[in-house]
Parts: C-alpha cells; sequence; structure tokens
C-alpha cells in the first residue's frame, strides 16, 4: 500500500482523524503531523514540571491551572493546533471555537527539549507562539542537563535567562512562584 500525505485538511477532518485514529497530531494550517514518542527522562520532567507547578500553585492559592500535553493549544492567528508539553491558564479557560478540547490562552507554555525538537521548539515553535496574546513566559527545559531557559514577555521584546545546575531555582514571574530544578529533573539519570 502507498502512503499518501494529508494535506489541505480543514480542522474538521483533522480532528476528525485524530479521533478515529487515536493519534495525536500537531495541525498547521491544513497539514496534520504525526506527534512521535517521547523518552524516559523526558516523560519524567514532564511530569515532574506538572507536578511541581500545580503544587507551588495551590499553596499559594492561586487561580490557576496546570494543563499537561494531553490537551491541545489553538493557536487562532496561524490556524494551528500544537501539544505543549504544559501549559498554565490563569483565571478562566478559553477554549477554541473550532475544537473545544483545544484551549487559546495560556500565560506560560513549557516545552521540554529533545535533540530532534530543540531548534522547532526554538525556532519556529516560539514563533507561532508568540502570536499568543496571552503568553508571558515560555519555558524551555534541557533533558541531558540541569538547564533551563526562560524566556519573558517585556511588552513586544522577551527577555531570555537561564539558569543552570540542580542547586539553582525557576522563578515564573507571571505566577509569581519558585520551583528547585531539583524537583524539575527528579529521577533524571544524565
Amino acid at each position: 500500500m502507498e502512503a499518501h500525505r494529508l494535506n489541505n485538511l480543514s480542522i474538521q477532518e483533522y480532528v476528525s482523524i485524530e479521533k478515529d485514529s487515536n493519534t495525536r497530531y500537531e495541525y498547521h494550517d491544513g497539514y496534520i503531523y504525526a506527534m512521535a514518542g517521547g523518552t524516559l527522562n523526558h516523560g519524567l520532567i514532564c511530569g515532574n514540571v506538572f507536578g511541581e507547578i500545580r503544587s507551588a500553585l495551590k499553596e499559594k492559592g492561586k487561580n490557576c491551572t496546570v494543563i499537561n500535553s494531553e490537551v491541545k493549544l489553538h493557536i487562532q492567528e496561524k490556524n494551528k493546533f500544537l501539544y505543549p508539553d504544559a501549559m498554565v491558564i490563569c483565571g478562566e479557560i478559553e477554549q477554541s471555537d473550532e475544537e473545544k478540547n483545544s484551549v487559546t490562552n495560556p500565560n506560560v507554555i513549557v516545552e521540554v527539549l529533545s535533540k530532534t525538537t530543540a531548534s522547532y521548539d526554538r525556532g519556529d515553535k516560539f514563533y507561532f507562539y508568540r502570536q499568543i496574546k496571552s503568553l508571558k513566559e515560555y519555558i524551555l527545559i534541557e533533558q541531558d542537563n540541569a538547564q533551563i531557559e526562560i524566556y519573558t514577555r517585556k511588552s513586544q521584546l522577551w527577555k531570555i535567562t537561564r539558569i543552570v545546575g540542580l542547586d539553582q531555582e525557576l522563578f515564573i514571574p507571571t505566577l509569581n512562584v519558585t520551583i528547585p530544578l531539583a524537583g524539575i529533573y527528579q529521577d533524571i539519570k544524565f
């Protein structure tokens, strides 16, 4: 059987294909791309960062929701649906009109980098994310060493901060929470 590239799909066709196949796909203005599986370190870090942010928010009594990588992000301005590793939405969650199982208003997005996705996460994907008006912070977490980059929106500019070492802490200004890198990298073998 010959494989066919699926393109020029409507959002409704995309949603139907994803539902029927039980596979997650990114949607890029009519084109879909299957999401690859992650490494053990990737999965552990995603779980750790979700738990750490959720605990810190609960402790502070913040009205924010942490969302894992099972939920789609709809970037309406670019006609894209993506699956960030984690998102945080403060206040009311806004859902896409075209796909109710997706959100549109994250304040913080987290991606765990891999060798195959790092340039995409820092490049095109970050460009797409910057179109989201509610986004204040974009956090990139290395999985092969204890290093995190935080991109913080200051008007139209983005400030970049890098923290390195298990003895350091990640401060997320939008949420006013601090998370130890040792917690994010718990059980990780470098």
